[in-house]
């Protein structure tokens, strides 16, 4: 593939709810630039976009993909992202290279949850959105209906630019409203024919575009609303400035599996989308934190955003990157802004799908891949030493789900946790880590599908079983009574004996450590043997008495015993505390204490109820409610951590997926006592 300058790229996005055809329009995109020889399906396993092993078993898309294609002298960077919300870490990824977002809709589902999460991604950071209502073909499909669904939820910017003429139920004739002409689909090939009697529905939907560039500018508005009409010329002026500058929405149909008005996609978007020289320009921040504008300009200094990582075990570690400015090439160095390390490149490449092929350079505005950059991870900057300056990273979402996970056979601990660190470069929403207090390995992501891909993963690239199971809670363990209580220890052997004795006050207090004193009088314990006294107890304090959680807000103080000139020894000091441990805790009236978290739900306003009633449910607190945004509401609740494991599941289902929430870890509170007998019997 050739270089293209700035102002002839397009980067684009592929967005929106899971089955709604985004890989086949890809697919039909690629098949129709002649970028391959055969249209790919996905029910096949046979496209560009979904080449992972993963993607080709579930039949969906599991990970971004790029994939360039030249259309008339221009390229587009098609940046397949995934669907499912479980793997929305893909859509963030594709958001941040992208300049505009395609949002696919489907011609029978019509807008969804993914459909909402898709164009919020867009709004999130000023990126161009295009919708494209796909499966039209389909007998049950509606384009008019999703078409007065997509202006209800997002407002008269959405625009109708192609839409379908439907006879018999066969939507293959396509009418282009800006440029008022209608084509005709008969076998595949496409041939012109004279614009369809739609009756009043053609003029409405010129009205419609009508409308939308009225609200362009402050003159199209007056003259919308003085009565006078637009020209042709203005329409079309119109439509493309406001679809830049965010102020319009076009709106293409047709469908994916048969190519239908996909030429007529490919053709507006070179003069809807905007050109990476258009919009590729960003603020950066120098040393100092102070902005930096960044032209898109081969000549400037390099400047180069990393936003997705692949580690594969064979081929090794592939960066994708965007340039901002300047240019990538072999040989030439580059500074890490996060490590500080001087990272070179000895080959840079332009990727589609699997395929990597070597070019000359990456210049600005465009996409490519660099290999085996091993302290490069996703959301680096790679800049110029000339000058060094920081570009936003990944947006991504925190994971809101965690499992315990532990190899099926016996000593592949580590193999687990080394693939895990793999596969945590390439995506950043998987987060690992070891319980040091439960001695389990926490694995944590997106939801219940994200987790199988990664144990699925696990199996085919690092060759290691695990099983999954509820993570363990972290329990304490603490005192409401002070007890006094003697430990007595005495051992008599052939010579020398052992002998400690100690009277110890237990008594609760506020500190997460034990507090340790002495009061001891008269020599009653020598001083020399306080420290193996204190020993003797932190080192019971690991097992409680209850169910053998670690003891936490306990002062124990030292305030008598008794000592033999010739039999003491540290040793048994040490013995004697466990052992005044050991009988006095269980009299000290000892309960089990609970992590508890602060959660944070944001959730649809009609939702309220459901949420709210699972969280008293859960033995939660609802502590207050404000409104966020989008007709959501956030909850704010401290709940226990033993009743979280699965509410990630719950919202997402209760909301239909557009709930999420945070929970964090704020301080241990009492047990309810029918609660801590099933724990204690555990």
């Amino acid at each position: 593939m050739k270089q293209y300058d700035p102002k002839n790229i397009i980067n684009l996005a592929l967005a929106g709810h899971s089955g709604s055809g985004k890989t086949s329009l890809a697919e039909a995109m690629i098949y129709l630039c002649s970028g391959s020889e055969r249209l790919g399906k996905v029910s096949e396993g046979n496209t560009v976009c979904d080449f992972d092993p993963e993607e080709i078993k579930r039949k969906t898309s599991v990970q971004t993909c790029v994939a360039p294609i030249e259309w008339k002298n221009k390229k587009i960077n098609i940046i397949d992202a995934p669907g499912l919300f479980d793997f929305e870490g893909g859509l963030c990824e594709a958001a941040r290279a992208a300049d505009t977002v395609l949002v696919t809709v489907s011609g029978k589902s019509g807008v969804t949850v993914g459909t909402e999460k898709a164009v919020k991604a867009a709004d999130k950071r000023g990126l161009t959105k295009v919708f494209f209502v796909n499966g039209l073909c389909d007998e049950s499909a509606r384009f008019y209906r999703v078409f007065e669904n997509l202006k209800a939820s997002f407002g008269p910017s959405v625009c109708p630019v192609v839409v379908p003429y439907i006879v018999d139920g066969q939507a293959d004739c396509y009418v282009n409203l800006l440029e008022y002409k209608a084509y005709k689909y008969v076998d595949g090939k496409i041939t012109n024919v004279p614009i369809p009697d739609m009756g009043d529905r053609l003029e409405g939907l010129r009205a419609a575009i009508c409308e939308a560039v009225a609200e362009t500018s402050d003159e199209m508005f007056e003259k919308y609303f003085s009565g006078e009409e637009f020209t042709p010329e203005e329409i079309i002026v119109g439509v493309s400035s406001g679809v830049k500058n965010g102020t319009i929405s076009p709106v293409f149909c047709g469908d994916a599996i048969l190519t239908y008005g996909v030429e007529q996609l490919l053709n507006g978007l070179l003069w809807l989308a905007p050109s990476a020289a258009e919009k590729s320009g960003e603020i950066a921040a120098d040393l100092d934190g102070n902005p930096v504008e960044l032209n898109v300009s081969n000549d400037a200094m390099t400047a180069a955003i990393v936003f997705k990582t692949i580690a594969d075990p064979f081929v090794g570690k592939l960066s994708y990157f965007k340039v901002v400015s300047g240019k990538i090439a072999p040989d030439i160095p580059l500074v890490n802004m996060r490590t500080g390390n001087t990272e070179r490149i000895t080959k840079v490449m332009s990727i589609k799908g699997k395929k990597p092929e070597d070019v000359p350079y990456i210049g600005a505005g465009d996409i490519g891949v660099v290999s085996k950059l091993s302290g490069v991870n996703t959301g680096d900057t790679l800049c110029a030493p000339a000058r060094k300056v920081v570009l936003d990273g990944v947006d991504y979402p925190s994971p809101c789900l965690s499992m315990a996970v532990e190899p099926k056979n016996k000593g592949d601990e580590e193999k687990v946790a080394q693939g895990i660190m793999r596969l945590c470069e390439e995506d950043p929403t998987i987060h690992f880590a070891t319980n040091n207090e439960t001695h389990q390995m926490i694995l944590s992501g997106l939801g219940e599908q994200h987790i199988d891909v990664v144990v699925s993963k696990l199996k085919s690239k690092y060759g290691v079983d695990v099983i999954l199971s509820t993570p363990k809670v972290a329990y304490r363990e603490t005192i409401r009574k002070s007890v006094k209580v003697q430990g007595r220890y005495k051992k008599q052997t052939g010579g020398h004996g052992q002998f400690g004795d100690v009277w110890i006050e237990f008594s609760p207090c506020d500190s997460e450590d034990m507090i340790f004193e002495e009061k001891v009088v008269g020599g009653a314990v020598p001083k020399g043997f306080f420290p193996a006294v204190e020993k003797g107890l932190r080192d019971s304090i690991s097992k409680g008495p209850l169910a053998g959680y670690p003891v936490v807000g306990l002062k124990a103080t030292l305030y008598d015993g008794s000592y033999h000139p010739v039999d003491s020894s540290e040793m048994s000091f040490k013995t004697a505390a466990a052992m005044a441990y050991k009988s006095g805790m269980p009299n000290a009236s000892p309960v089990l204490l609970e992590p508890v978290g602060s959660l944070k739900a944001t959730v649809p306003d009609n939702c309220m109820g459901d949420i709210m009633g699972e969280i008293t449910k859960r033995r939660g607190r609802v502590m207050g409610m404000s409104p966020s945004d989008d007709n959501m509401q956030m909850i704010e609740a401290e709940v226990p951590q033993a009743e979280m494991s699965d509410f990630a599941t719950f919202i997402r289902q209760s909301t239909q997926g557009r709930g999420y929430f945070s929970f964090v870890f704020e301080r241990y509170e009492e047990v309810p006592a029918a609660i801590s007998q099933k724990i204690i019997q555990a």
